[in-house]
């Protein structure tokens, strides 16, 4: 007796949709186990870590302004919070020399932001390089050494600025979960901008005057974070031995 199994057009497109999507499913997951710390980079150049492999890391951009730098310290402390990274514009760090030494006293990982506010990818490799140097000689003068943590100062960056800041030892950080907050749409909404984030994540808020709702947004993220059982580190504690992949960048 002979058996035949007839298929029609629709059968055989549902039938590939399922190998498909199975496929695609087995693949995300072996690249989810064997990616650690993703960076972008050139193909054999230095990298600029976005993600780590575990726990979060918290990183405030501050380049200018007076007022919402020691609200945000405030609450940090309020909530018990000892591991976040600054980045500073050394520009701001000499106009505010008692928050720097705040920072650094309670415990918090201070990152370069450049010196001043300038596109990096606008600038020579030389620009760059100055710009660099006279940030970390105005660290210096605040006793703030040995940084090994930079951000481009708007946040663009290409292979000159990775080039340079390898050359100075320094690691370009950037970000995988943007909060936004700088753009102040609403303290519900900087916490769900930032409530997908999970472990590896690198959360990027603002502590300029610009942020005018991260202070009281804050204690919402955090308590998100917490639910998450996620713990806090330094963006140096993230990517400690930690393996790196990378995208080109041009």
């Amino acid at each position: 007796m002979n058996f035949f199994f007839v298929l029609n057009g629709k059968s055989v497109k549902q039938f590939m949709l399922i190998v498909f999507a199975a496929f695609f499913t087995a693949w995300f997951l072996y690249m989810e186990s064997i990616v650690q710390i993703p960076a972008f980079s050139g193909k054999d150049g230095p990298k600029a870590v976005f993600k780590g492999e575990k726990d979060i890391a918290l990183t405030f951009n501050i380049g200018w302004g007076d007022e919402k730098a020691e609200p945000i310290l405030d609450t940090l402390q309020r909530e018990n919070i000892k591991a976040a990274t600054f980045f500073l514009s050394g520009s701001w760090a000499e106009r505010h020399p008692d928050l720097v030494s705040r920072i650094v006293k309670e415990g918090f990982e201070i990152g370069m932001l450049g010196y001043a506010y300038k596109d990096y990818t606008d600038l020579e490799e030389a620009e760059i390089r100055k710009d660099l140097i006279l940030a970390r000689e105005a660290f210096k003068k605040l006793n703030v050494k040995n940084i090994k943590l930079t951000r481009p100062p708007t946040g663009h960056f290409d292979q000159k600025t990775l080039k340079i800041a390898d050359r100075l030892g320094l690691t370009v950080v950037h970000w995988s979960i943007n909060s936004n907050d700088w753009q102040n749409p609403g303290i519900e909404l900087i916490r769900q901008n930032v409530s997908n984030a999970k472990k590896g994540d690198i959360v990027l808020l603002h502590a300029s005057d610009s942020a005018k709702q991260t202070a009281e947004a804050l204690p919402l993220v955090l308590a998100d974070i917490r639910q998450k059982n996620l713990k806090l580190v330094s963006v140096s504690e993230m990517i400690m031995n930690g393996e790196a992949e990378s995208k080109e960048i041009k």
